[in-house]
């Protein structure tokens, strides 16, 4: 007998296996031996009241073997391409891409992949140089490479962009290639920094295995354009590869949106959010969440906060929280400092950090012209350059207390951070633009007042987090996928303007393939 059971018990019943068993055994009816197997199918956690809860989704088997294919995962067969399959190049190698590649090889067209980075394994080596000695590579940090931003931003999966395409079918992608099987069931699922890079190489042993090729240290310098269609890249060695293009480079990719503007190819200027990472200590962070003085407990996860506001007629929000996690350096050249955040797979570090952010429309920036497209990424420039020279030109990043900065005092001294390049004190009230620093003070207050002990001095802010989506977005046909003016060209993704994380991103992906395959003939029979 095979029961679908719906379950509201305590953390010490949902996460000790023994325990489940027996509350599905009581569930049923029937003694504790007869129950061969359980599979939680969707597991959350409502810690809206004093008491914590767990509801869960679970598939019980009752007299009868659990079967050894879980219930719950449903694995891709992807089959090598014929030699005679017909090919794409696809430009950039974060979500976006990798998805875009592993769409096409279903569909019977062979992807060309260039990324302007190195293979994941090899950007750790450089993503540590920039805290050990301040020095970024332009082609391989946080931003570029292998898995793009996407690989060391904490591996979150959660999206709201249900409606575009299957989240389950990413997620079952991300498990086939080496992901827990916890991403299919958790609310808010994640893989972790650490494990992330392990499941974007097999992804990547998937396209060539199945006839695919990958092509590393090679930076798209224009596109090929012939009668008003794009069939192909030229990049900055010379070589030429040829095919209708998915451009799919992520929002930090500045000089691919210089080149667009350079061949006349139509993009527009597009709203940001802007503001700080915020760090609490992780314990703090639970004690809030959880409603004890005991913090999380044995067997809840690291507490995680979403909050929102309006100030002034602008949001202001967290993003990209990261629990038990670390902030990280995520300029992309030098003269620049820009931070983000990130978490291991046990997220256990001391500290939970998130961005801390201003909704910025394209008009809010100073000197906007609707005929200067490129407006609000000269303002992220001009911003991160700003920081960059407040921490005396290095990428010790300026702090400041969180009252401090709300109440615009000095910090005369700083607890101890995550960001592994250091922190110093500075008056981040200050030099941030008034109107996102004004905000994000009145949006601490009321956060504050909404979870009492957020507002703290035990907390600080870091500046500054300008990479929360792209400044550019690059207009295409609503249901053809490609761009508006320019046929062959498939804008993808973060880069384009079009996601906001990475499943999203690997969501748009996906759709690009399936959009640039329908024009494609296939020799498959």
């Amino acid at each position: 007998m095979v029961k679908e059971l719906q379950l509201r018990v305590l953390p010490e019943v949902a996460y000790v296996d023994e325990n489940l068993r027996k509350e599905v055994a009581r569930n049923v009816g029937v003694e504790v031996g007869r129950v061969c197997g359980v599979v939680v199918a969707k597991r959350s956690i409502d810690a809206r009241q004093r008491r914590v809860m767990v509801n869960l989704r679970v598939v019980a088997y009752v007299d009868e073997p659990q079967p050894a294919i879980s219930p719950i995962t449903h694995p891709i067969d992807y089959v090598p391409l014929p030699d005679c399959a017909q090919q794409a190049v696809v430009v950039g190698m974060g979500p976006g891409g990798l998805f875009a590649a592993l769409r096409l090889i279903e569909l019977g067209v062979r992807p060309i992949v260039v990324e302007r980075g190195k293979p994941v394994s090899e950007r750790i080596i450089d993503i540590a140089r920039i805290s050990r000695e301040g020095i970024i590579d332009p082609d391989s940090n946080y931003c570029f490479g292998e898995g793009g931003a996407g690989a060391y931003s904490d591996g979150k999966l959660y999206t709201r962009s249900k409606k575009r395409g299957s989240v389950e079918r990413i997620l079952n992608i991300f498990h086939q290639h080496g992901a827990s099987q916890d991403i299919l069931v958790d609310a808010h699922p994640h893989i972790g920094s650490d494990k992330l890079p392990r499941v974007i190489e097999a992804m990547r042993r998937t396209i060539l295995r199945c006839g695919g090729e990958v092509y590393f240290g090679t930076r798209v310098t224009s596109l090929l354009v012939d009668g008003g269609e794009v069939t192909g890249v030229e990049c900055s060695s010379g070589e030429r590869f040829l095919g209708p293009v998915i451009l799919a480079t992520g929002h930090s990719a500045r000089d691919i949106y210089e080149m667009l503007y350079k061949q006349h190819i139509c993009i527009e200027a597009k709203g940001i959010a802007v503001g700080v990472r915020l760090e609490h200590p992780q314990r703090l962070i639970d004690e809030i969440q959880y409603h004890s003085p005991k913090g999380r407990g044995k067997y809840l996860p690291a507490a995680e906060y979403a909050f929102v506001t309006q100030v002034d007629g602008r949001g202001v929000y967290s993003f990209c929280m990261c629990p038990g996690g670390v902030v990280v350096p995520a300029a992309s050249s030098t003269g620049q400092l820009v931070v983000n955040g990130m978490s291991a797979s046990g997220r256990n570090s001391r500290w939970a950090n998130s961005g801390m952010v201003v909704e910025i429309h394209p008009e809010d920036v100073p000197g906007y012209s609707s005929e200067d497209a490129l407006c609000v990424m000269r303002f992220q420039q001009r911003l991160e350059r700003r920081c960059y020279e407040a921490a005396g030109m290095t990428q010790r990043a300026g702090a400041q207390r969180m009252i401090d900065f709300v109440e615009g005092r000095n910090s005369v001294d700083l607890p101890p951070s995550s960001y592994p390049a250091g922190v110093q004190p500075s008056r981040l009230d200050m030099w941030l633009p008034a109107f996102i620093g004004n905000r994000l003070r009145k949006g601490f207050r009321v956060f504050g007042n909404s979870a009492r002990g957020f507002l703290t001095n035990d907390a600080i802010v870091i500046g500054v987090e300008t990479r929360t989506s792209s400044p550019v977005r690059i207009p295409r046909n609503l249901a053809a996928m490609h761009h508006i003016a320019v046929k062959g060209l498939y804008p993808c993704g973060e880069g384009a303007g079009y996601a906001g994380g990475i499943v999203s991103a690997a969501i748009d992906g996906e759709r690009c393939a399936e959009a640039l395959a329908a024009t494609v003939a296939s020799c498959r029979s």
